[in-house]
């Protein structure tokens, strides 16, 4: 470590004395408080790990004399303090490891060469699933469901625990990865005891296999997602190359009116942010709008960045931080250490000091923001709730033919006679979007619009007791009036955290919630990742027969298609008690600010605005209801895990026994692995496999829902034994790769244009014209050696950073992917495993170059490493197609992965003493 800054000092803090790396040694000739906040701690974190090598002065410099207006352009290498992982990524990540460690013995180096550097906490968050709704026994029952369903991956995640160090799992049950981050895993300041040196203290920074690692952001610590493989070698030692970023301001002024909410708030930041465009991009908030802004809604606001495009978004340190590590039992000396030490670092906000420089700056005036939706596939996609009945009716209109219709107001949709929720006067249930089905005894109409799903899930806002007051409170007064939800409606509460019911519980409002079907289900994500599970049967039949386009309400933060239940077209994002409302209501097709959502015991309607809580109501409830000593009794043992987890069958050893197992499976990414990597080749003879559009998500790519008994995922399983019922979901399929190669582009609602006509996981062979599953051909292709591409759109790779994303691409035998535009992390993804991002030149793309994907494609020039590359389309009659295309290898870093095949790899051939 050298320190050509002088930047190494001392601080006191808590009668201890602690090494620092201080930006006062580049202030005395560079003007270090115009950066933001962000490039502070990145300015910190290269000081401290600066080697002459992979940090150098110049890389200092770069930050120093970063230009806001300028393009990236200066690479530099992040190395954050830890590792944040969840179990759906998590698996495959340790599976990897595990795959390493078999490799590396093989390559003549030793398994314990295979080890995490850095601290990793690893919280399993992703497995539970909405089985029991709506009665006291649900959580039990689902806990007993998702151990029996996930015993062999625990298992495998227990030997993980004990067979590599600096390696932590959080047990089922605990709460949700980012929640159990924000308040309990981060730290703001990071102490590090160095052996046989003097305690450290810098800035606690980290990045995650899951998108919306940048929660944290809201506490002043700098972090985001990555990719599973990105991750993994971040655990090996390797650092996080990068280009200094663009950081976009948002000024925040005002406060929230009455009756807006933090989800409100998010929805709005987030269409803001997306018609800016701030994709690569940092984005950091200021102003006197943070003043009167809440750490949680702070924490709201950064768990969204991944829907804004952002690599993160982040809020600086300031006395609500304090405030808020207080009130979540953090440990006195910790707190005084992090206000000595921001304010020693101008990393300290107060209002009134000098604003930093950034790229490009837009204004929010908090006072502006309305009740809000978001939907009905797309975050970015605000809808004011005044407009929410219309906006659905004009999606209603899109999706039925001409022919069908619906209802245009709540009177004419429904009335409640002697026989349930009737639809008078239907002679033809397909021709009016109705269909009668039975539900607990009664008759009932199901429709278009109808709500068959409201979920208060997901980190974004039950991380937020604001908003889960609020919603209580909203179900106390809908219990009083004697409102029930519709029963079509699948209710579910599924906390963040283990503190939720416990605030919920001592404000009186747990009962209420339980009341109207809002029971505990669990504490993980839920609904919000596809975890929704199934819809009452005669529901599922009722939208089927009627080919309904029926709706999803959730307080979550993702809502693409085919994601929350294959069942439902329309899905929704709001506010927790937005939820309950909308239970109650039944129907998009109710205008909630003017029509009731019900009436009362004694035939009154009943609106919203009669069942709204307060914001003094509501601040009133927490400030008697959350308390420090919550958040200390609830993490006191986060590890130790419930009798089902500690009774669990630990193997030992540091190699993996790799016992039979449809979940964990040895992969094939190492086999015939040399010390020296094979020279890269061009691409000759391709065909395409995959046409896509615009948009295409992770969650297109790689789905983490339901698998359907008859794709080719469902047919190996039976094939090994595995009855339909025991599926589970592919994300909890991730440790095997059979599976998961097999579910890759399998998205019900995929829209592959090799396969017109169709949706789901099809394509056409292109030498015979066969239309099969993507599987089928890419196996096909494989057998006669034909290397394979994958032609899309703008933005693709947007969602979730699943590494299955890249990992399926590559085992289908896609060696490169020609897209107009990229999500940052699936780009990072492709490369890591040493698939070929390539992009269209602007204004061009895949329509205007008049490619059909039946051609052959040749990618030549790519063994010198370039900018660009040619690439030629012979079609079936002979003519072609040239044009240039982008590389989208961005660093000399990922050059040096894609050569060696992927960046395991060359961690592998590093450790193993190759030429990496």
């Amino acid at each position: 470590m050298t320190d050509s800054f002088n930047a190494r000092t001392t601080l006191e803090a808590a009668g201890q004395t602690y090494e620092i790396f201080s930006l006062d040694g580049p202030r005395r000739h560079y003007d270090v408080d115009r950066l933001p906040y962000s490039l502070k701690i990145l300015l910190e974190n290269l000081l401290r790990t600066e080697d002459g090598s992979s940090v150098t002065r110049e890389h200092i410099e770069a930050v120093l004399n970063w230009d806001p207006k300028a393009a990236p352009k200066d690479q530099i290498a992040f190395t954050p303090a830890r590792v944040v992982l969840q179990d759906f990524t998590g698996v495959p990540a340790v599976v990897d490891l595990a795959a390493m460690r078999n490799a590396m013995e093989r390559l003549g180096g030793s398994a314990d060469q295979i080890n995490p550097l850095s601290p990793v906490d690893l919280v399993i968050d992703h497995s539970v699933m909405v089985d029991h709704f709506g009665n006291r026994q649900a959580l039990q029952l689902n806990t007993e469901m998702e151990f029996k369903r996930n015993r062999e991956r625990y298992e495998f995640l227990r030997w993980g625990q004990t067979a590599f160090s600096n390696f932590r799992v959080v047990p089922p049950g605990t709460g949700i990865v980012h929640q159990v981050n924000l308040e309990y895993l981060g730290q703001v300041v990071f102490r590090n005891q160095p052996e046989g040196g003097t305690p450290q203290a810098y800035p606690d920074t980290l990045v995650g296999t899951d998108s919306h690692t940048t929660m944290i952001n809201g506490l002043g610590i700098l972090g985001w997602g990555v990719g599973g493989i990105e991750a993994e070698a971040a655990m090996l030692g390797q650092p996080i190359s990068m280009l200094v970023p663009e950081v976009i301001g948002f000024k925040l002024t005002g406060e929230l009116p009455e009756g807006a909410t933090a989800t409100d708030l998010v929805l709005t930041v987030t269409e803001m942010l997306r018609r800016k465009g701030v994709v690569g991009k940092f984005v950091e908030f200021y102003g006197d709008g943070l003043d009167c802004l809440p750490l949680a809604d702070r924490a709201t606001i950064a768990n969204m960045a991944p829907e804004y495009g952002a690599t993160c978004g982040i809020f600086p340190i300031d006395r609500e931080t304090l405030n808020y590590m207080e009130l979540t039992g953090r440990d006195s000396d910790l707190i005084e250490l992090t206000e000595r030490y921001a304010k020693a670092q101008g990393l300290w906000r107060e209002t009134g000091t000098r604003e930093a420089e950034y790229s490009d700056t837009l204004t929010l005036d908090l006072a502006t923001v309305v009740p809000s939706l978001a939907g009905p596939k797309r975050p970015q996609d605000r809808i004011a709730l005044t407009d929410a009945k219309a906006s659905f009716l004009n999606t209603l209109d899109e999706y039925l033919p001409a022919h069908q219709g619906v209802p245009a107001s709540a009177e004419e949709e429904s009335f409640e006679g002697e026989g349930g929720h009737c639809a008078p006067g239907v002679d033809n249930a397909h021709e009016t979007g109705a269909v009668e089905i039975e539900l607990n005894g009664r008759k009932e109409w199901l429709k278009h619009g109808a709500v068959v799903i409201a979920a208060i899930t997901s980190c974004t806002n039950t991380s937020n007791p604001a908003v889960l007051i609020a919603a209580g409170l909203l179900a106390k007064r809908a219990r009083e009036r004697g409102l029930m939800p519709k029963p079509w409606v699948k209710t579910s509460l599924a906390p963040g955290s283990q503190v939720v019911p416990a605030y919920l519980e001592k404000a009186g409002l747990l009962e209420d919630l339980d009341a109207l079907g809002f029971s505990l289900v669990g504490f993980g994500c839920t609904t919000c990742i596809g975890n929704s599970g199934p819809l009452p049967e005669a529901v599922s039949e009722g939208i089927r027969e009627g080919d309904l386009c029926v709706a999803g309400v959730l307080s979550g933060n993702r809502n693409f298609e085919g994601r929350i239940h294959p069942d439902v077209r329309a899905n929704y994002l709001a506010s927790p008690p937005l939820v309950v409302a909308y239970a109650l209501a039944g129907s998009m097709a109710v205008d909630l600010y003017r029509e009731p959502l019900g009436t009362d015991s004694d035939g009154n309607a009943v609106y919203l605005k009669d069942l709204w809580p307060s914001q003094r109501e509501v601040a009133e409830l927490i400030g008697g209801s959350v308390s420090a000593q919550m958040y200390r009794e609830r993490y006191a043992d986060v590890f130790e895990g419930n009798e089902m987890w500690r009774a669990l069958d630990v193997p030992e050893g540091e190699l993996y026994d790799w016992r039979p197992s449809t979940y964990v499976k040895h992969p094939p990414y190492f086999e015939g692995m040399t010390k020296e990597p094979e020279p890269l080749q061009d691409i000759r003879g391709a065909r395409c496999l995959v046409y896509v559009g615009d948009s295409i998500t992770t969650d297109h790519i790689s789905p983490a829902g339901a698998i359907h008994p008859d794709s080719p995922a469902g047919q190996y399983l039976q094939a090994q034994g595995v009855a339909p019922s025991e599926f589970n979901s592919y994300g909890s399929r991730r440790g095997n790769h059979e599976v998961m190669m097999r579910g890759t582009f399998a998205n019900v609602r995929l829209r592959n244009k090799m396969a017109p006509g169709t949706e789901g996981g099809w394509t056409t062979y292109v030498p015979g014209g066969e239309q099969m599953t993507i599987f089928d051909a890419a196996m096909r292709y494989q057998q006669e050696e034909t290397p394979l591409v994958v032609l899309a759109g703008k933005e693709y790779g947007t969602g979730s950073s699943r590494d299955w994303a890249a990992k399926g691409t590559k085992l289908l035998g896609v060696k490169a992917v020609i897209a107009e535009s990229y999500e940052r992390i699936h780009r990072s993804n492709l490369v890591g495993f040493g698939v070929l991002p390539l992009q269209f030149a602007p204004g061009e793309s895949a329509a205007s170059l008049g490619l059909s994907g039946d051609e052959a494609f040749d990618i030549t020039g790519v063994t010198a490493e370039p900018e660009t590359v040619q690439v030629t389309a012979r079609r079936p009659d002979g003519s072609e197609v040239a044009f240039e295309a982008r590389v989208r290898i961005d660093t000399p870093e990922e050059w040096a992965y894609y050569r060696h095949g992927g960046i395991l790899h060359y961690v592998l051939r590093e450790l193993a003493g190759g030429s990496a």
